[in-house]
Protein backbone atom coordinates (compact mmCIF):
# COMPACT_ATOMS: atom_id res chain seq x y z
CA UNK A 1 0.00 0.00 0.00
CA UNK A 2 1.80 2.90 -1.17
CA UNK A 3 3.37 5.67 1.08
CA UNK A 4 0.67 8.62 -0.61
CA UNK A 5 -2.47 6.17 0.06
CA UNK A 6 -1.84 5.60 3.71
CA UNK A 7 -1.45 10.17 3.70
CA UNK A 8 -4.76 10.26 2.09
CA UNK A 9 -6.60 8.32 3.71
CA UNK A 10 -5.11 9.79 7.20
CA UNK A 11 -5.60 13.62 6.40
CA UNK A 12 -9.21 12.43 5.19
CA UNK A 13 -9.70 10.60 8.40
CA UNK A 14 -8.58 14.18 10.19
CA UNK A 15 -9.96 16.81 7.94
CA UNK A 16 -13.46 14.23 8.90
CA UNK A 17 -12.89 14.41 12.75
CA UNK A 18 -12.21 18.11 12.79
CA UNK A 19 -15.86 18.53 10.75
CA UNK A 20 -17.18 16.30 13.15
CA UNK A 21 -15.89 18.12 16.31
CA UNK A 22 -17.00 21.23 14.77
CA UNK A 23 -20.49 19.72 14.25
CA UNK A 24 -20.50 18.87 17.26
CA UNK A 25 -19.78 22.64 18.69
CA UNK A 26 -22.12 24.19 16.51
CA UNK A 27 -24.89 21.60 18.01
CA UNK A 28 -24.13 22.74 21.38
CA UNK A 29 -24.75 26.05 20.20
CA UNK A 30 -27.58 25.56 19.07
CA UNK A 31 -29.15 24.62 22.01
CA UNK A 32 -27.30 26.99 24.41
CA UNK A 33 -29.10 29.93 22.17
CA UNK A 34 -32.30 27.47 22.46
CA UNK A 35 -32.38 27.75 26.27
CA UNK A 36 -31.37 31.49 26.43
CA UNK A 37 -34.09 32.22 24.27
CA UNK A 38 -36.73 30.67 26.28
CA UNK A 39 -35.17 32.46 29.16
CA UNK A 40 -35.29 35.79 27.58
CA UNK A 41 -39.14 35.15 26.49
CA UNK A 42 -39.61 34.70 30.44
CA UNK A 43 -38.10 37.56 31.21
CA UNK A 44 -39.90 39.58 28.50
CA UNK A 45 -42.94 38.35 29.81
CA UNK A 46 -42.86 39.23 33.50
CA UNK A 47 -41.56 42.77 32.05
CA UNK A 48 -44.36 43.06 30.34
CA UNK A 49 -47.31 41.92 32.90
CA UNK A 50 -45.29 44.90 35.26
CA UNK A 51 -45.43 47.28 32.46
CA UNK A 52 -49.04 46.55 31.82
CA UNK A 53 -50.15 45.89 35.53
CA UNK A 54 -47.58 48.73 37.05
CA UNK A 55 -49.79 51.78 35.81
CA UNK A 56 -49.42 53.80 39.02
CA UNK A 57 -45.76 52.73 39.28
CA UNK A 58 -43.31 55.67 39.32
CA UNK A 59 -42.45 57.05 35.38
CA UNK A 60 -38.64 56.42 36.15
CA UNK A 61 -39.74 53.35 37.30
CA UNK A 62 -41.37 52.13 34.27
CA UNK A 63 -39.03 53.49 32.09
CA UNK A 64 -36.38 51.11 33.59
CA UNK A 65 -38.37 48.45 32.56
CA UNK A 66 -39.16 49.59 29.35
CA UNK A 67 -35.40 49.65 28.62
CA UNK A 68 -34.93 46.48 30.16
CA UNK A 69 -37.13 45.04 27.82
CA UNK A 70 -35.75 46.41 25.05
CA UNK A 71 -32.32 45.26 26.29
CA UNK A 72 -33.70 41.74 26.11
CA UNK A 73 -35.36 42.27 22.56
CA UNK A 74 -31.91 43.72 21.17
CA UNK A 75 -30.19 40.54 22.86
CA UNK A 76 -32.57 38.22 21.26
CA UNK A 77 -32.27 39.87 17.76
CA UNK A 78 -28.56 39.19 18.99
CA UNK A 79 -29.04 35.23 19.21
CA UNK A 80 -31.37 34.80 15.96
CA UNK A 81 -28.34 36.38 14.26
CA UNK A 82 -25.75 33.70 16.00
CA UNK A 83 -28.38 31.03 15.00
CA UNK A 84 -28.73 32.35 11.78
CA UNK A 85 -24.92 31.94 11.41
CA UNK A 86 -24.49 28.77 12.28
CA UNK A 87 -26.86 27.15 10.68
CA UNK A 88 -25.02 28.76 7.48
CA UNK A 89 -22.27 26.83 8.91
CA UNK A 90 -24.18 23.48 9.03
CA UNK A 91 -24.67 23.97 5.54
CA UNK A 92 -21.07 24.27 4.91
CA UNK A 93 -20.08 21.35 7.12
CA UNK A 94 -22.53 19.34 4.93
CA UNK A 95 -21.33 20.14 1.98
CA UNK A 96 -17.56 20.09 2.54
CA UNK A 97 -18.41 16.12 3.98
CA UNK A 98 -20.13 15.94 0.36
CA UNK A 99 -17.34 17.61 -1.40
CA UNK A 100 -14.71 15.46 0.57
CA UNK A 101 -16.85 12.04 0.01
CA UNK A 102 -17.13 12.89 -3.78
CA UNK A 103 -13.15 13.60 -3.92
CA UNK A 104 -12.43 10.43 -2.82
CA UNK A 105 -14.58 8.81 -5.18
CA UNK A 106 -13.28 10.66 -8.02
CA UNK A 107 -10.06 10.02 -6.85
CA UNK A 108 -10.57 6.48 -6.77
CA UNK A 109 -11.94 6.28 -10.19
CA UNK A 110 -9.14 8.55 -11.93
CA UNK A 111 -6.45 5.95 -9.89
CA UNK A 112 -7.56 2.95 -12.16
CA UNK A 113 -5.89 4.54 -14.73
CA UNK A 114 -2.56 4.95 -13.12
CA UNK A 115 -2.85 1.37 -11.49
CA UNK A 116 -0.30 -1.54 -11.76
CA UNK A 117 -0.74 -5.08 -12.54
CA UNK A 118 1.50 -8.24 -11.43
CA UNK A 119 3.68 -8.92 -13.76
CA UNK A 120 6.44 -11.32 -12.89
CA UNK A 121 10.42 -11.53 -14.26
CA UNK A 122 10.79 -7.41 -14.62
CA UNK A 123 14.11 -5.14 -13.29
CA UNK A 124 14.27 -3.85 -9.34
CA UNK A 125 13.38 -0.52 -10.47
CA UNK A 126 10.67 1.52 -8.47
CA UNK A 127 7.72 2.40 -10.67
CA UNK A 128 5.89 6.00 -10.07
CA UNK A 129 3.09 4.13 -8.43
CA UNK A 130 5.92 3.04 -5.25
CA UNK A 131 6.14 -0.84 -6.22
CA UNK A 132 9.30 -2.05 -7.42
CA UNK A 133 8.88 -3.05 -10.87
CA UNK A 134 10.27 -6.18 -11.25
CA UNK A 135 6.89 -7.58 -10.28
CA UNK A 136 4.50 -4.66 -11.94
CA UNK A 137 4.27 -3.49 -14.84
CA UNK A 138 1.28 -0.33 -16.06
CA UNK A 139 -1.60 -1.92 -17.38
CA UNK A 140 -3.31 -0.66 -20.57
CA UNK A 141 -5.78 2.15 -19.08
CA UNK A 142 -8.48 0.26 -21.24
CA UNK A 143 -8.69 -2.93 -19.72
CA UNK A 144 -8.72 -0.94 -16.26
CA UNK A 145 -11.63 1.74 -16.62
CA UNK A 146 -14.72 0.57 -18.42
CA UNK A 147 -17.59 2.89 -19.98
CA UNK A 148 -19.20 2.75 -16.92
CA UNK A 149 -16.65 4.01 -15.00
CA UNK A 150 -15.79 6.84 -17.38
CA UNK A 151 -19.69 7.72 -17.07
CA UNK A 152 -19.56 7.12 -13.03
CA UNK A 153 -16.21 10.01 -13.46
CA UNK A 154 -18.31 12.27 -15.02
CA UNK A 155 -21.01 12.11 -13.05
CA UNK A 156 -19.05 12.34 -9.92
CA UNK A 157 -17.50 15.50 -11.26
CA UNK A 158 -20.38 16.99 -12.28
CA UNK A 159 -21.86 16.37 -8.44
CA UNK A 160 -18.67 17.98 -7.46
CA UNK A 161 -18.86 21.34 -9.33
CA UNK A 162 -22.46 21.17 -7.97
CA UNK A 163 -21.29 20.83 -4.64
CA UNK A 164 -18.40 23.40 -4.82
CA UNK A 165 -21.17 26.41 -6.49
CA UNK A 166 -23.06 25.69 -3.54
CA UNK A 167 -20.20 26.13 -1.27
CA UNK A 168 -19.61 29.14 -2.73
CA UNK A 169 -23.28 30.25 -2.84
CA UNK A 170 -23.10 30.36 1.04
CA UNK A 171 -20.03 31.82 1.17
CA UNK A 172 -21.32 34.99 -0.62
CA UNK A 173 -24.28 34.71 1.56
CA UNK A 174 -21.99 35.24 4.44
CA UNK A 175 -19.57 38.10 2.99
CA UNK A 176 -22.62 40.49 1.95
CA UNK A 177 -24.24 39.56 5.51
CA UNK A 178 -21.06 40.61 7.36
CA UNK A 179 -21.05 43.69 4.66
CA UNK A 180 -24.89 44.58 5.62
CA UNK A 181 -23.86 44.83 9.57
CA UNK A 182 -20.62 47.63 9.17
Amino acid sequence: YPTWKRTLARRARESQMKRFCRAQAIQRRLEEIEVTFRELEQQGIKLEKLLRDENESPADQQTQWTNQLLYLVQKKNNLMTEESDLMIAVQELKLEEQQCQLDEKLRSYMNKEGECQHVPGRGSQLRACGIPSSTLTPAPTDTLKTAEDEKAEQEILKQLVEVVNKRNVLIQLQEEKRLSEL
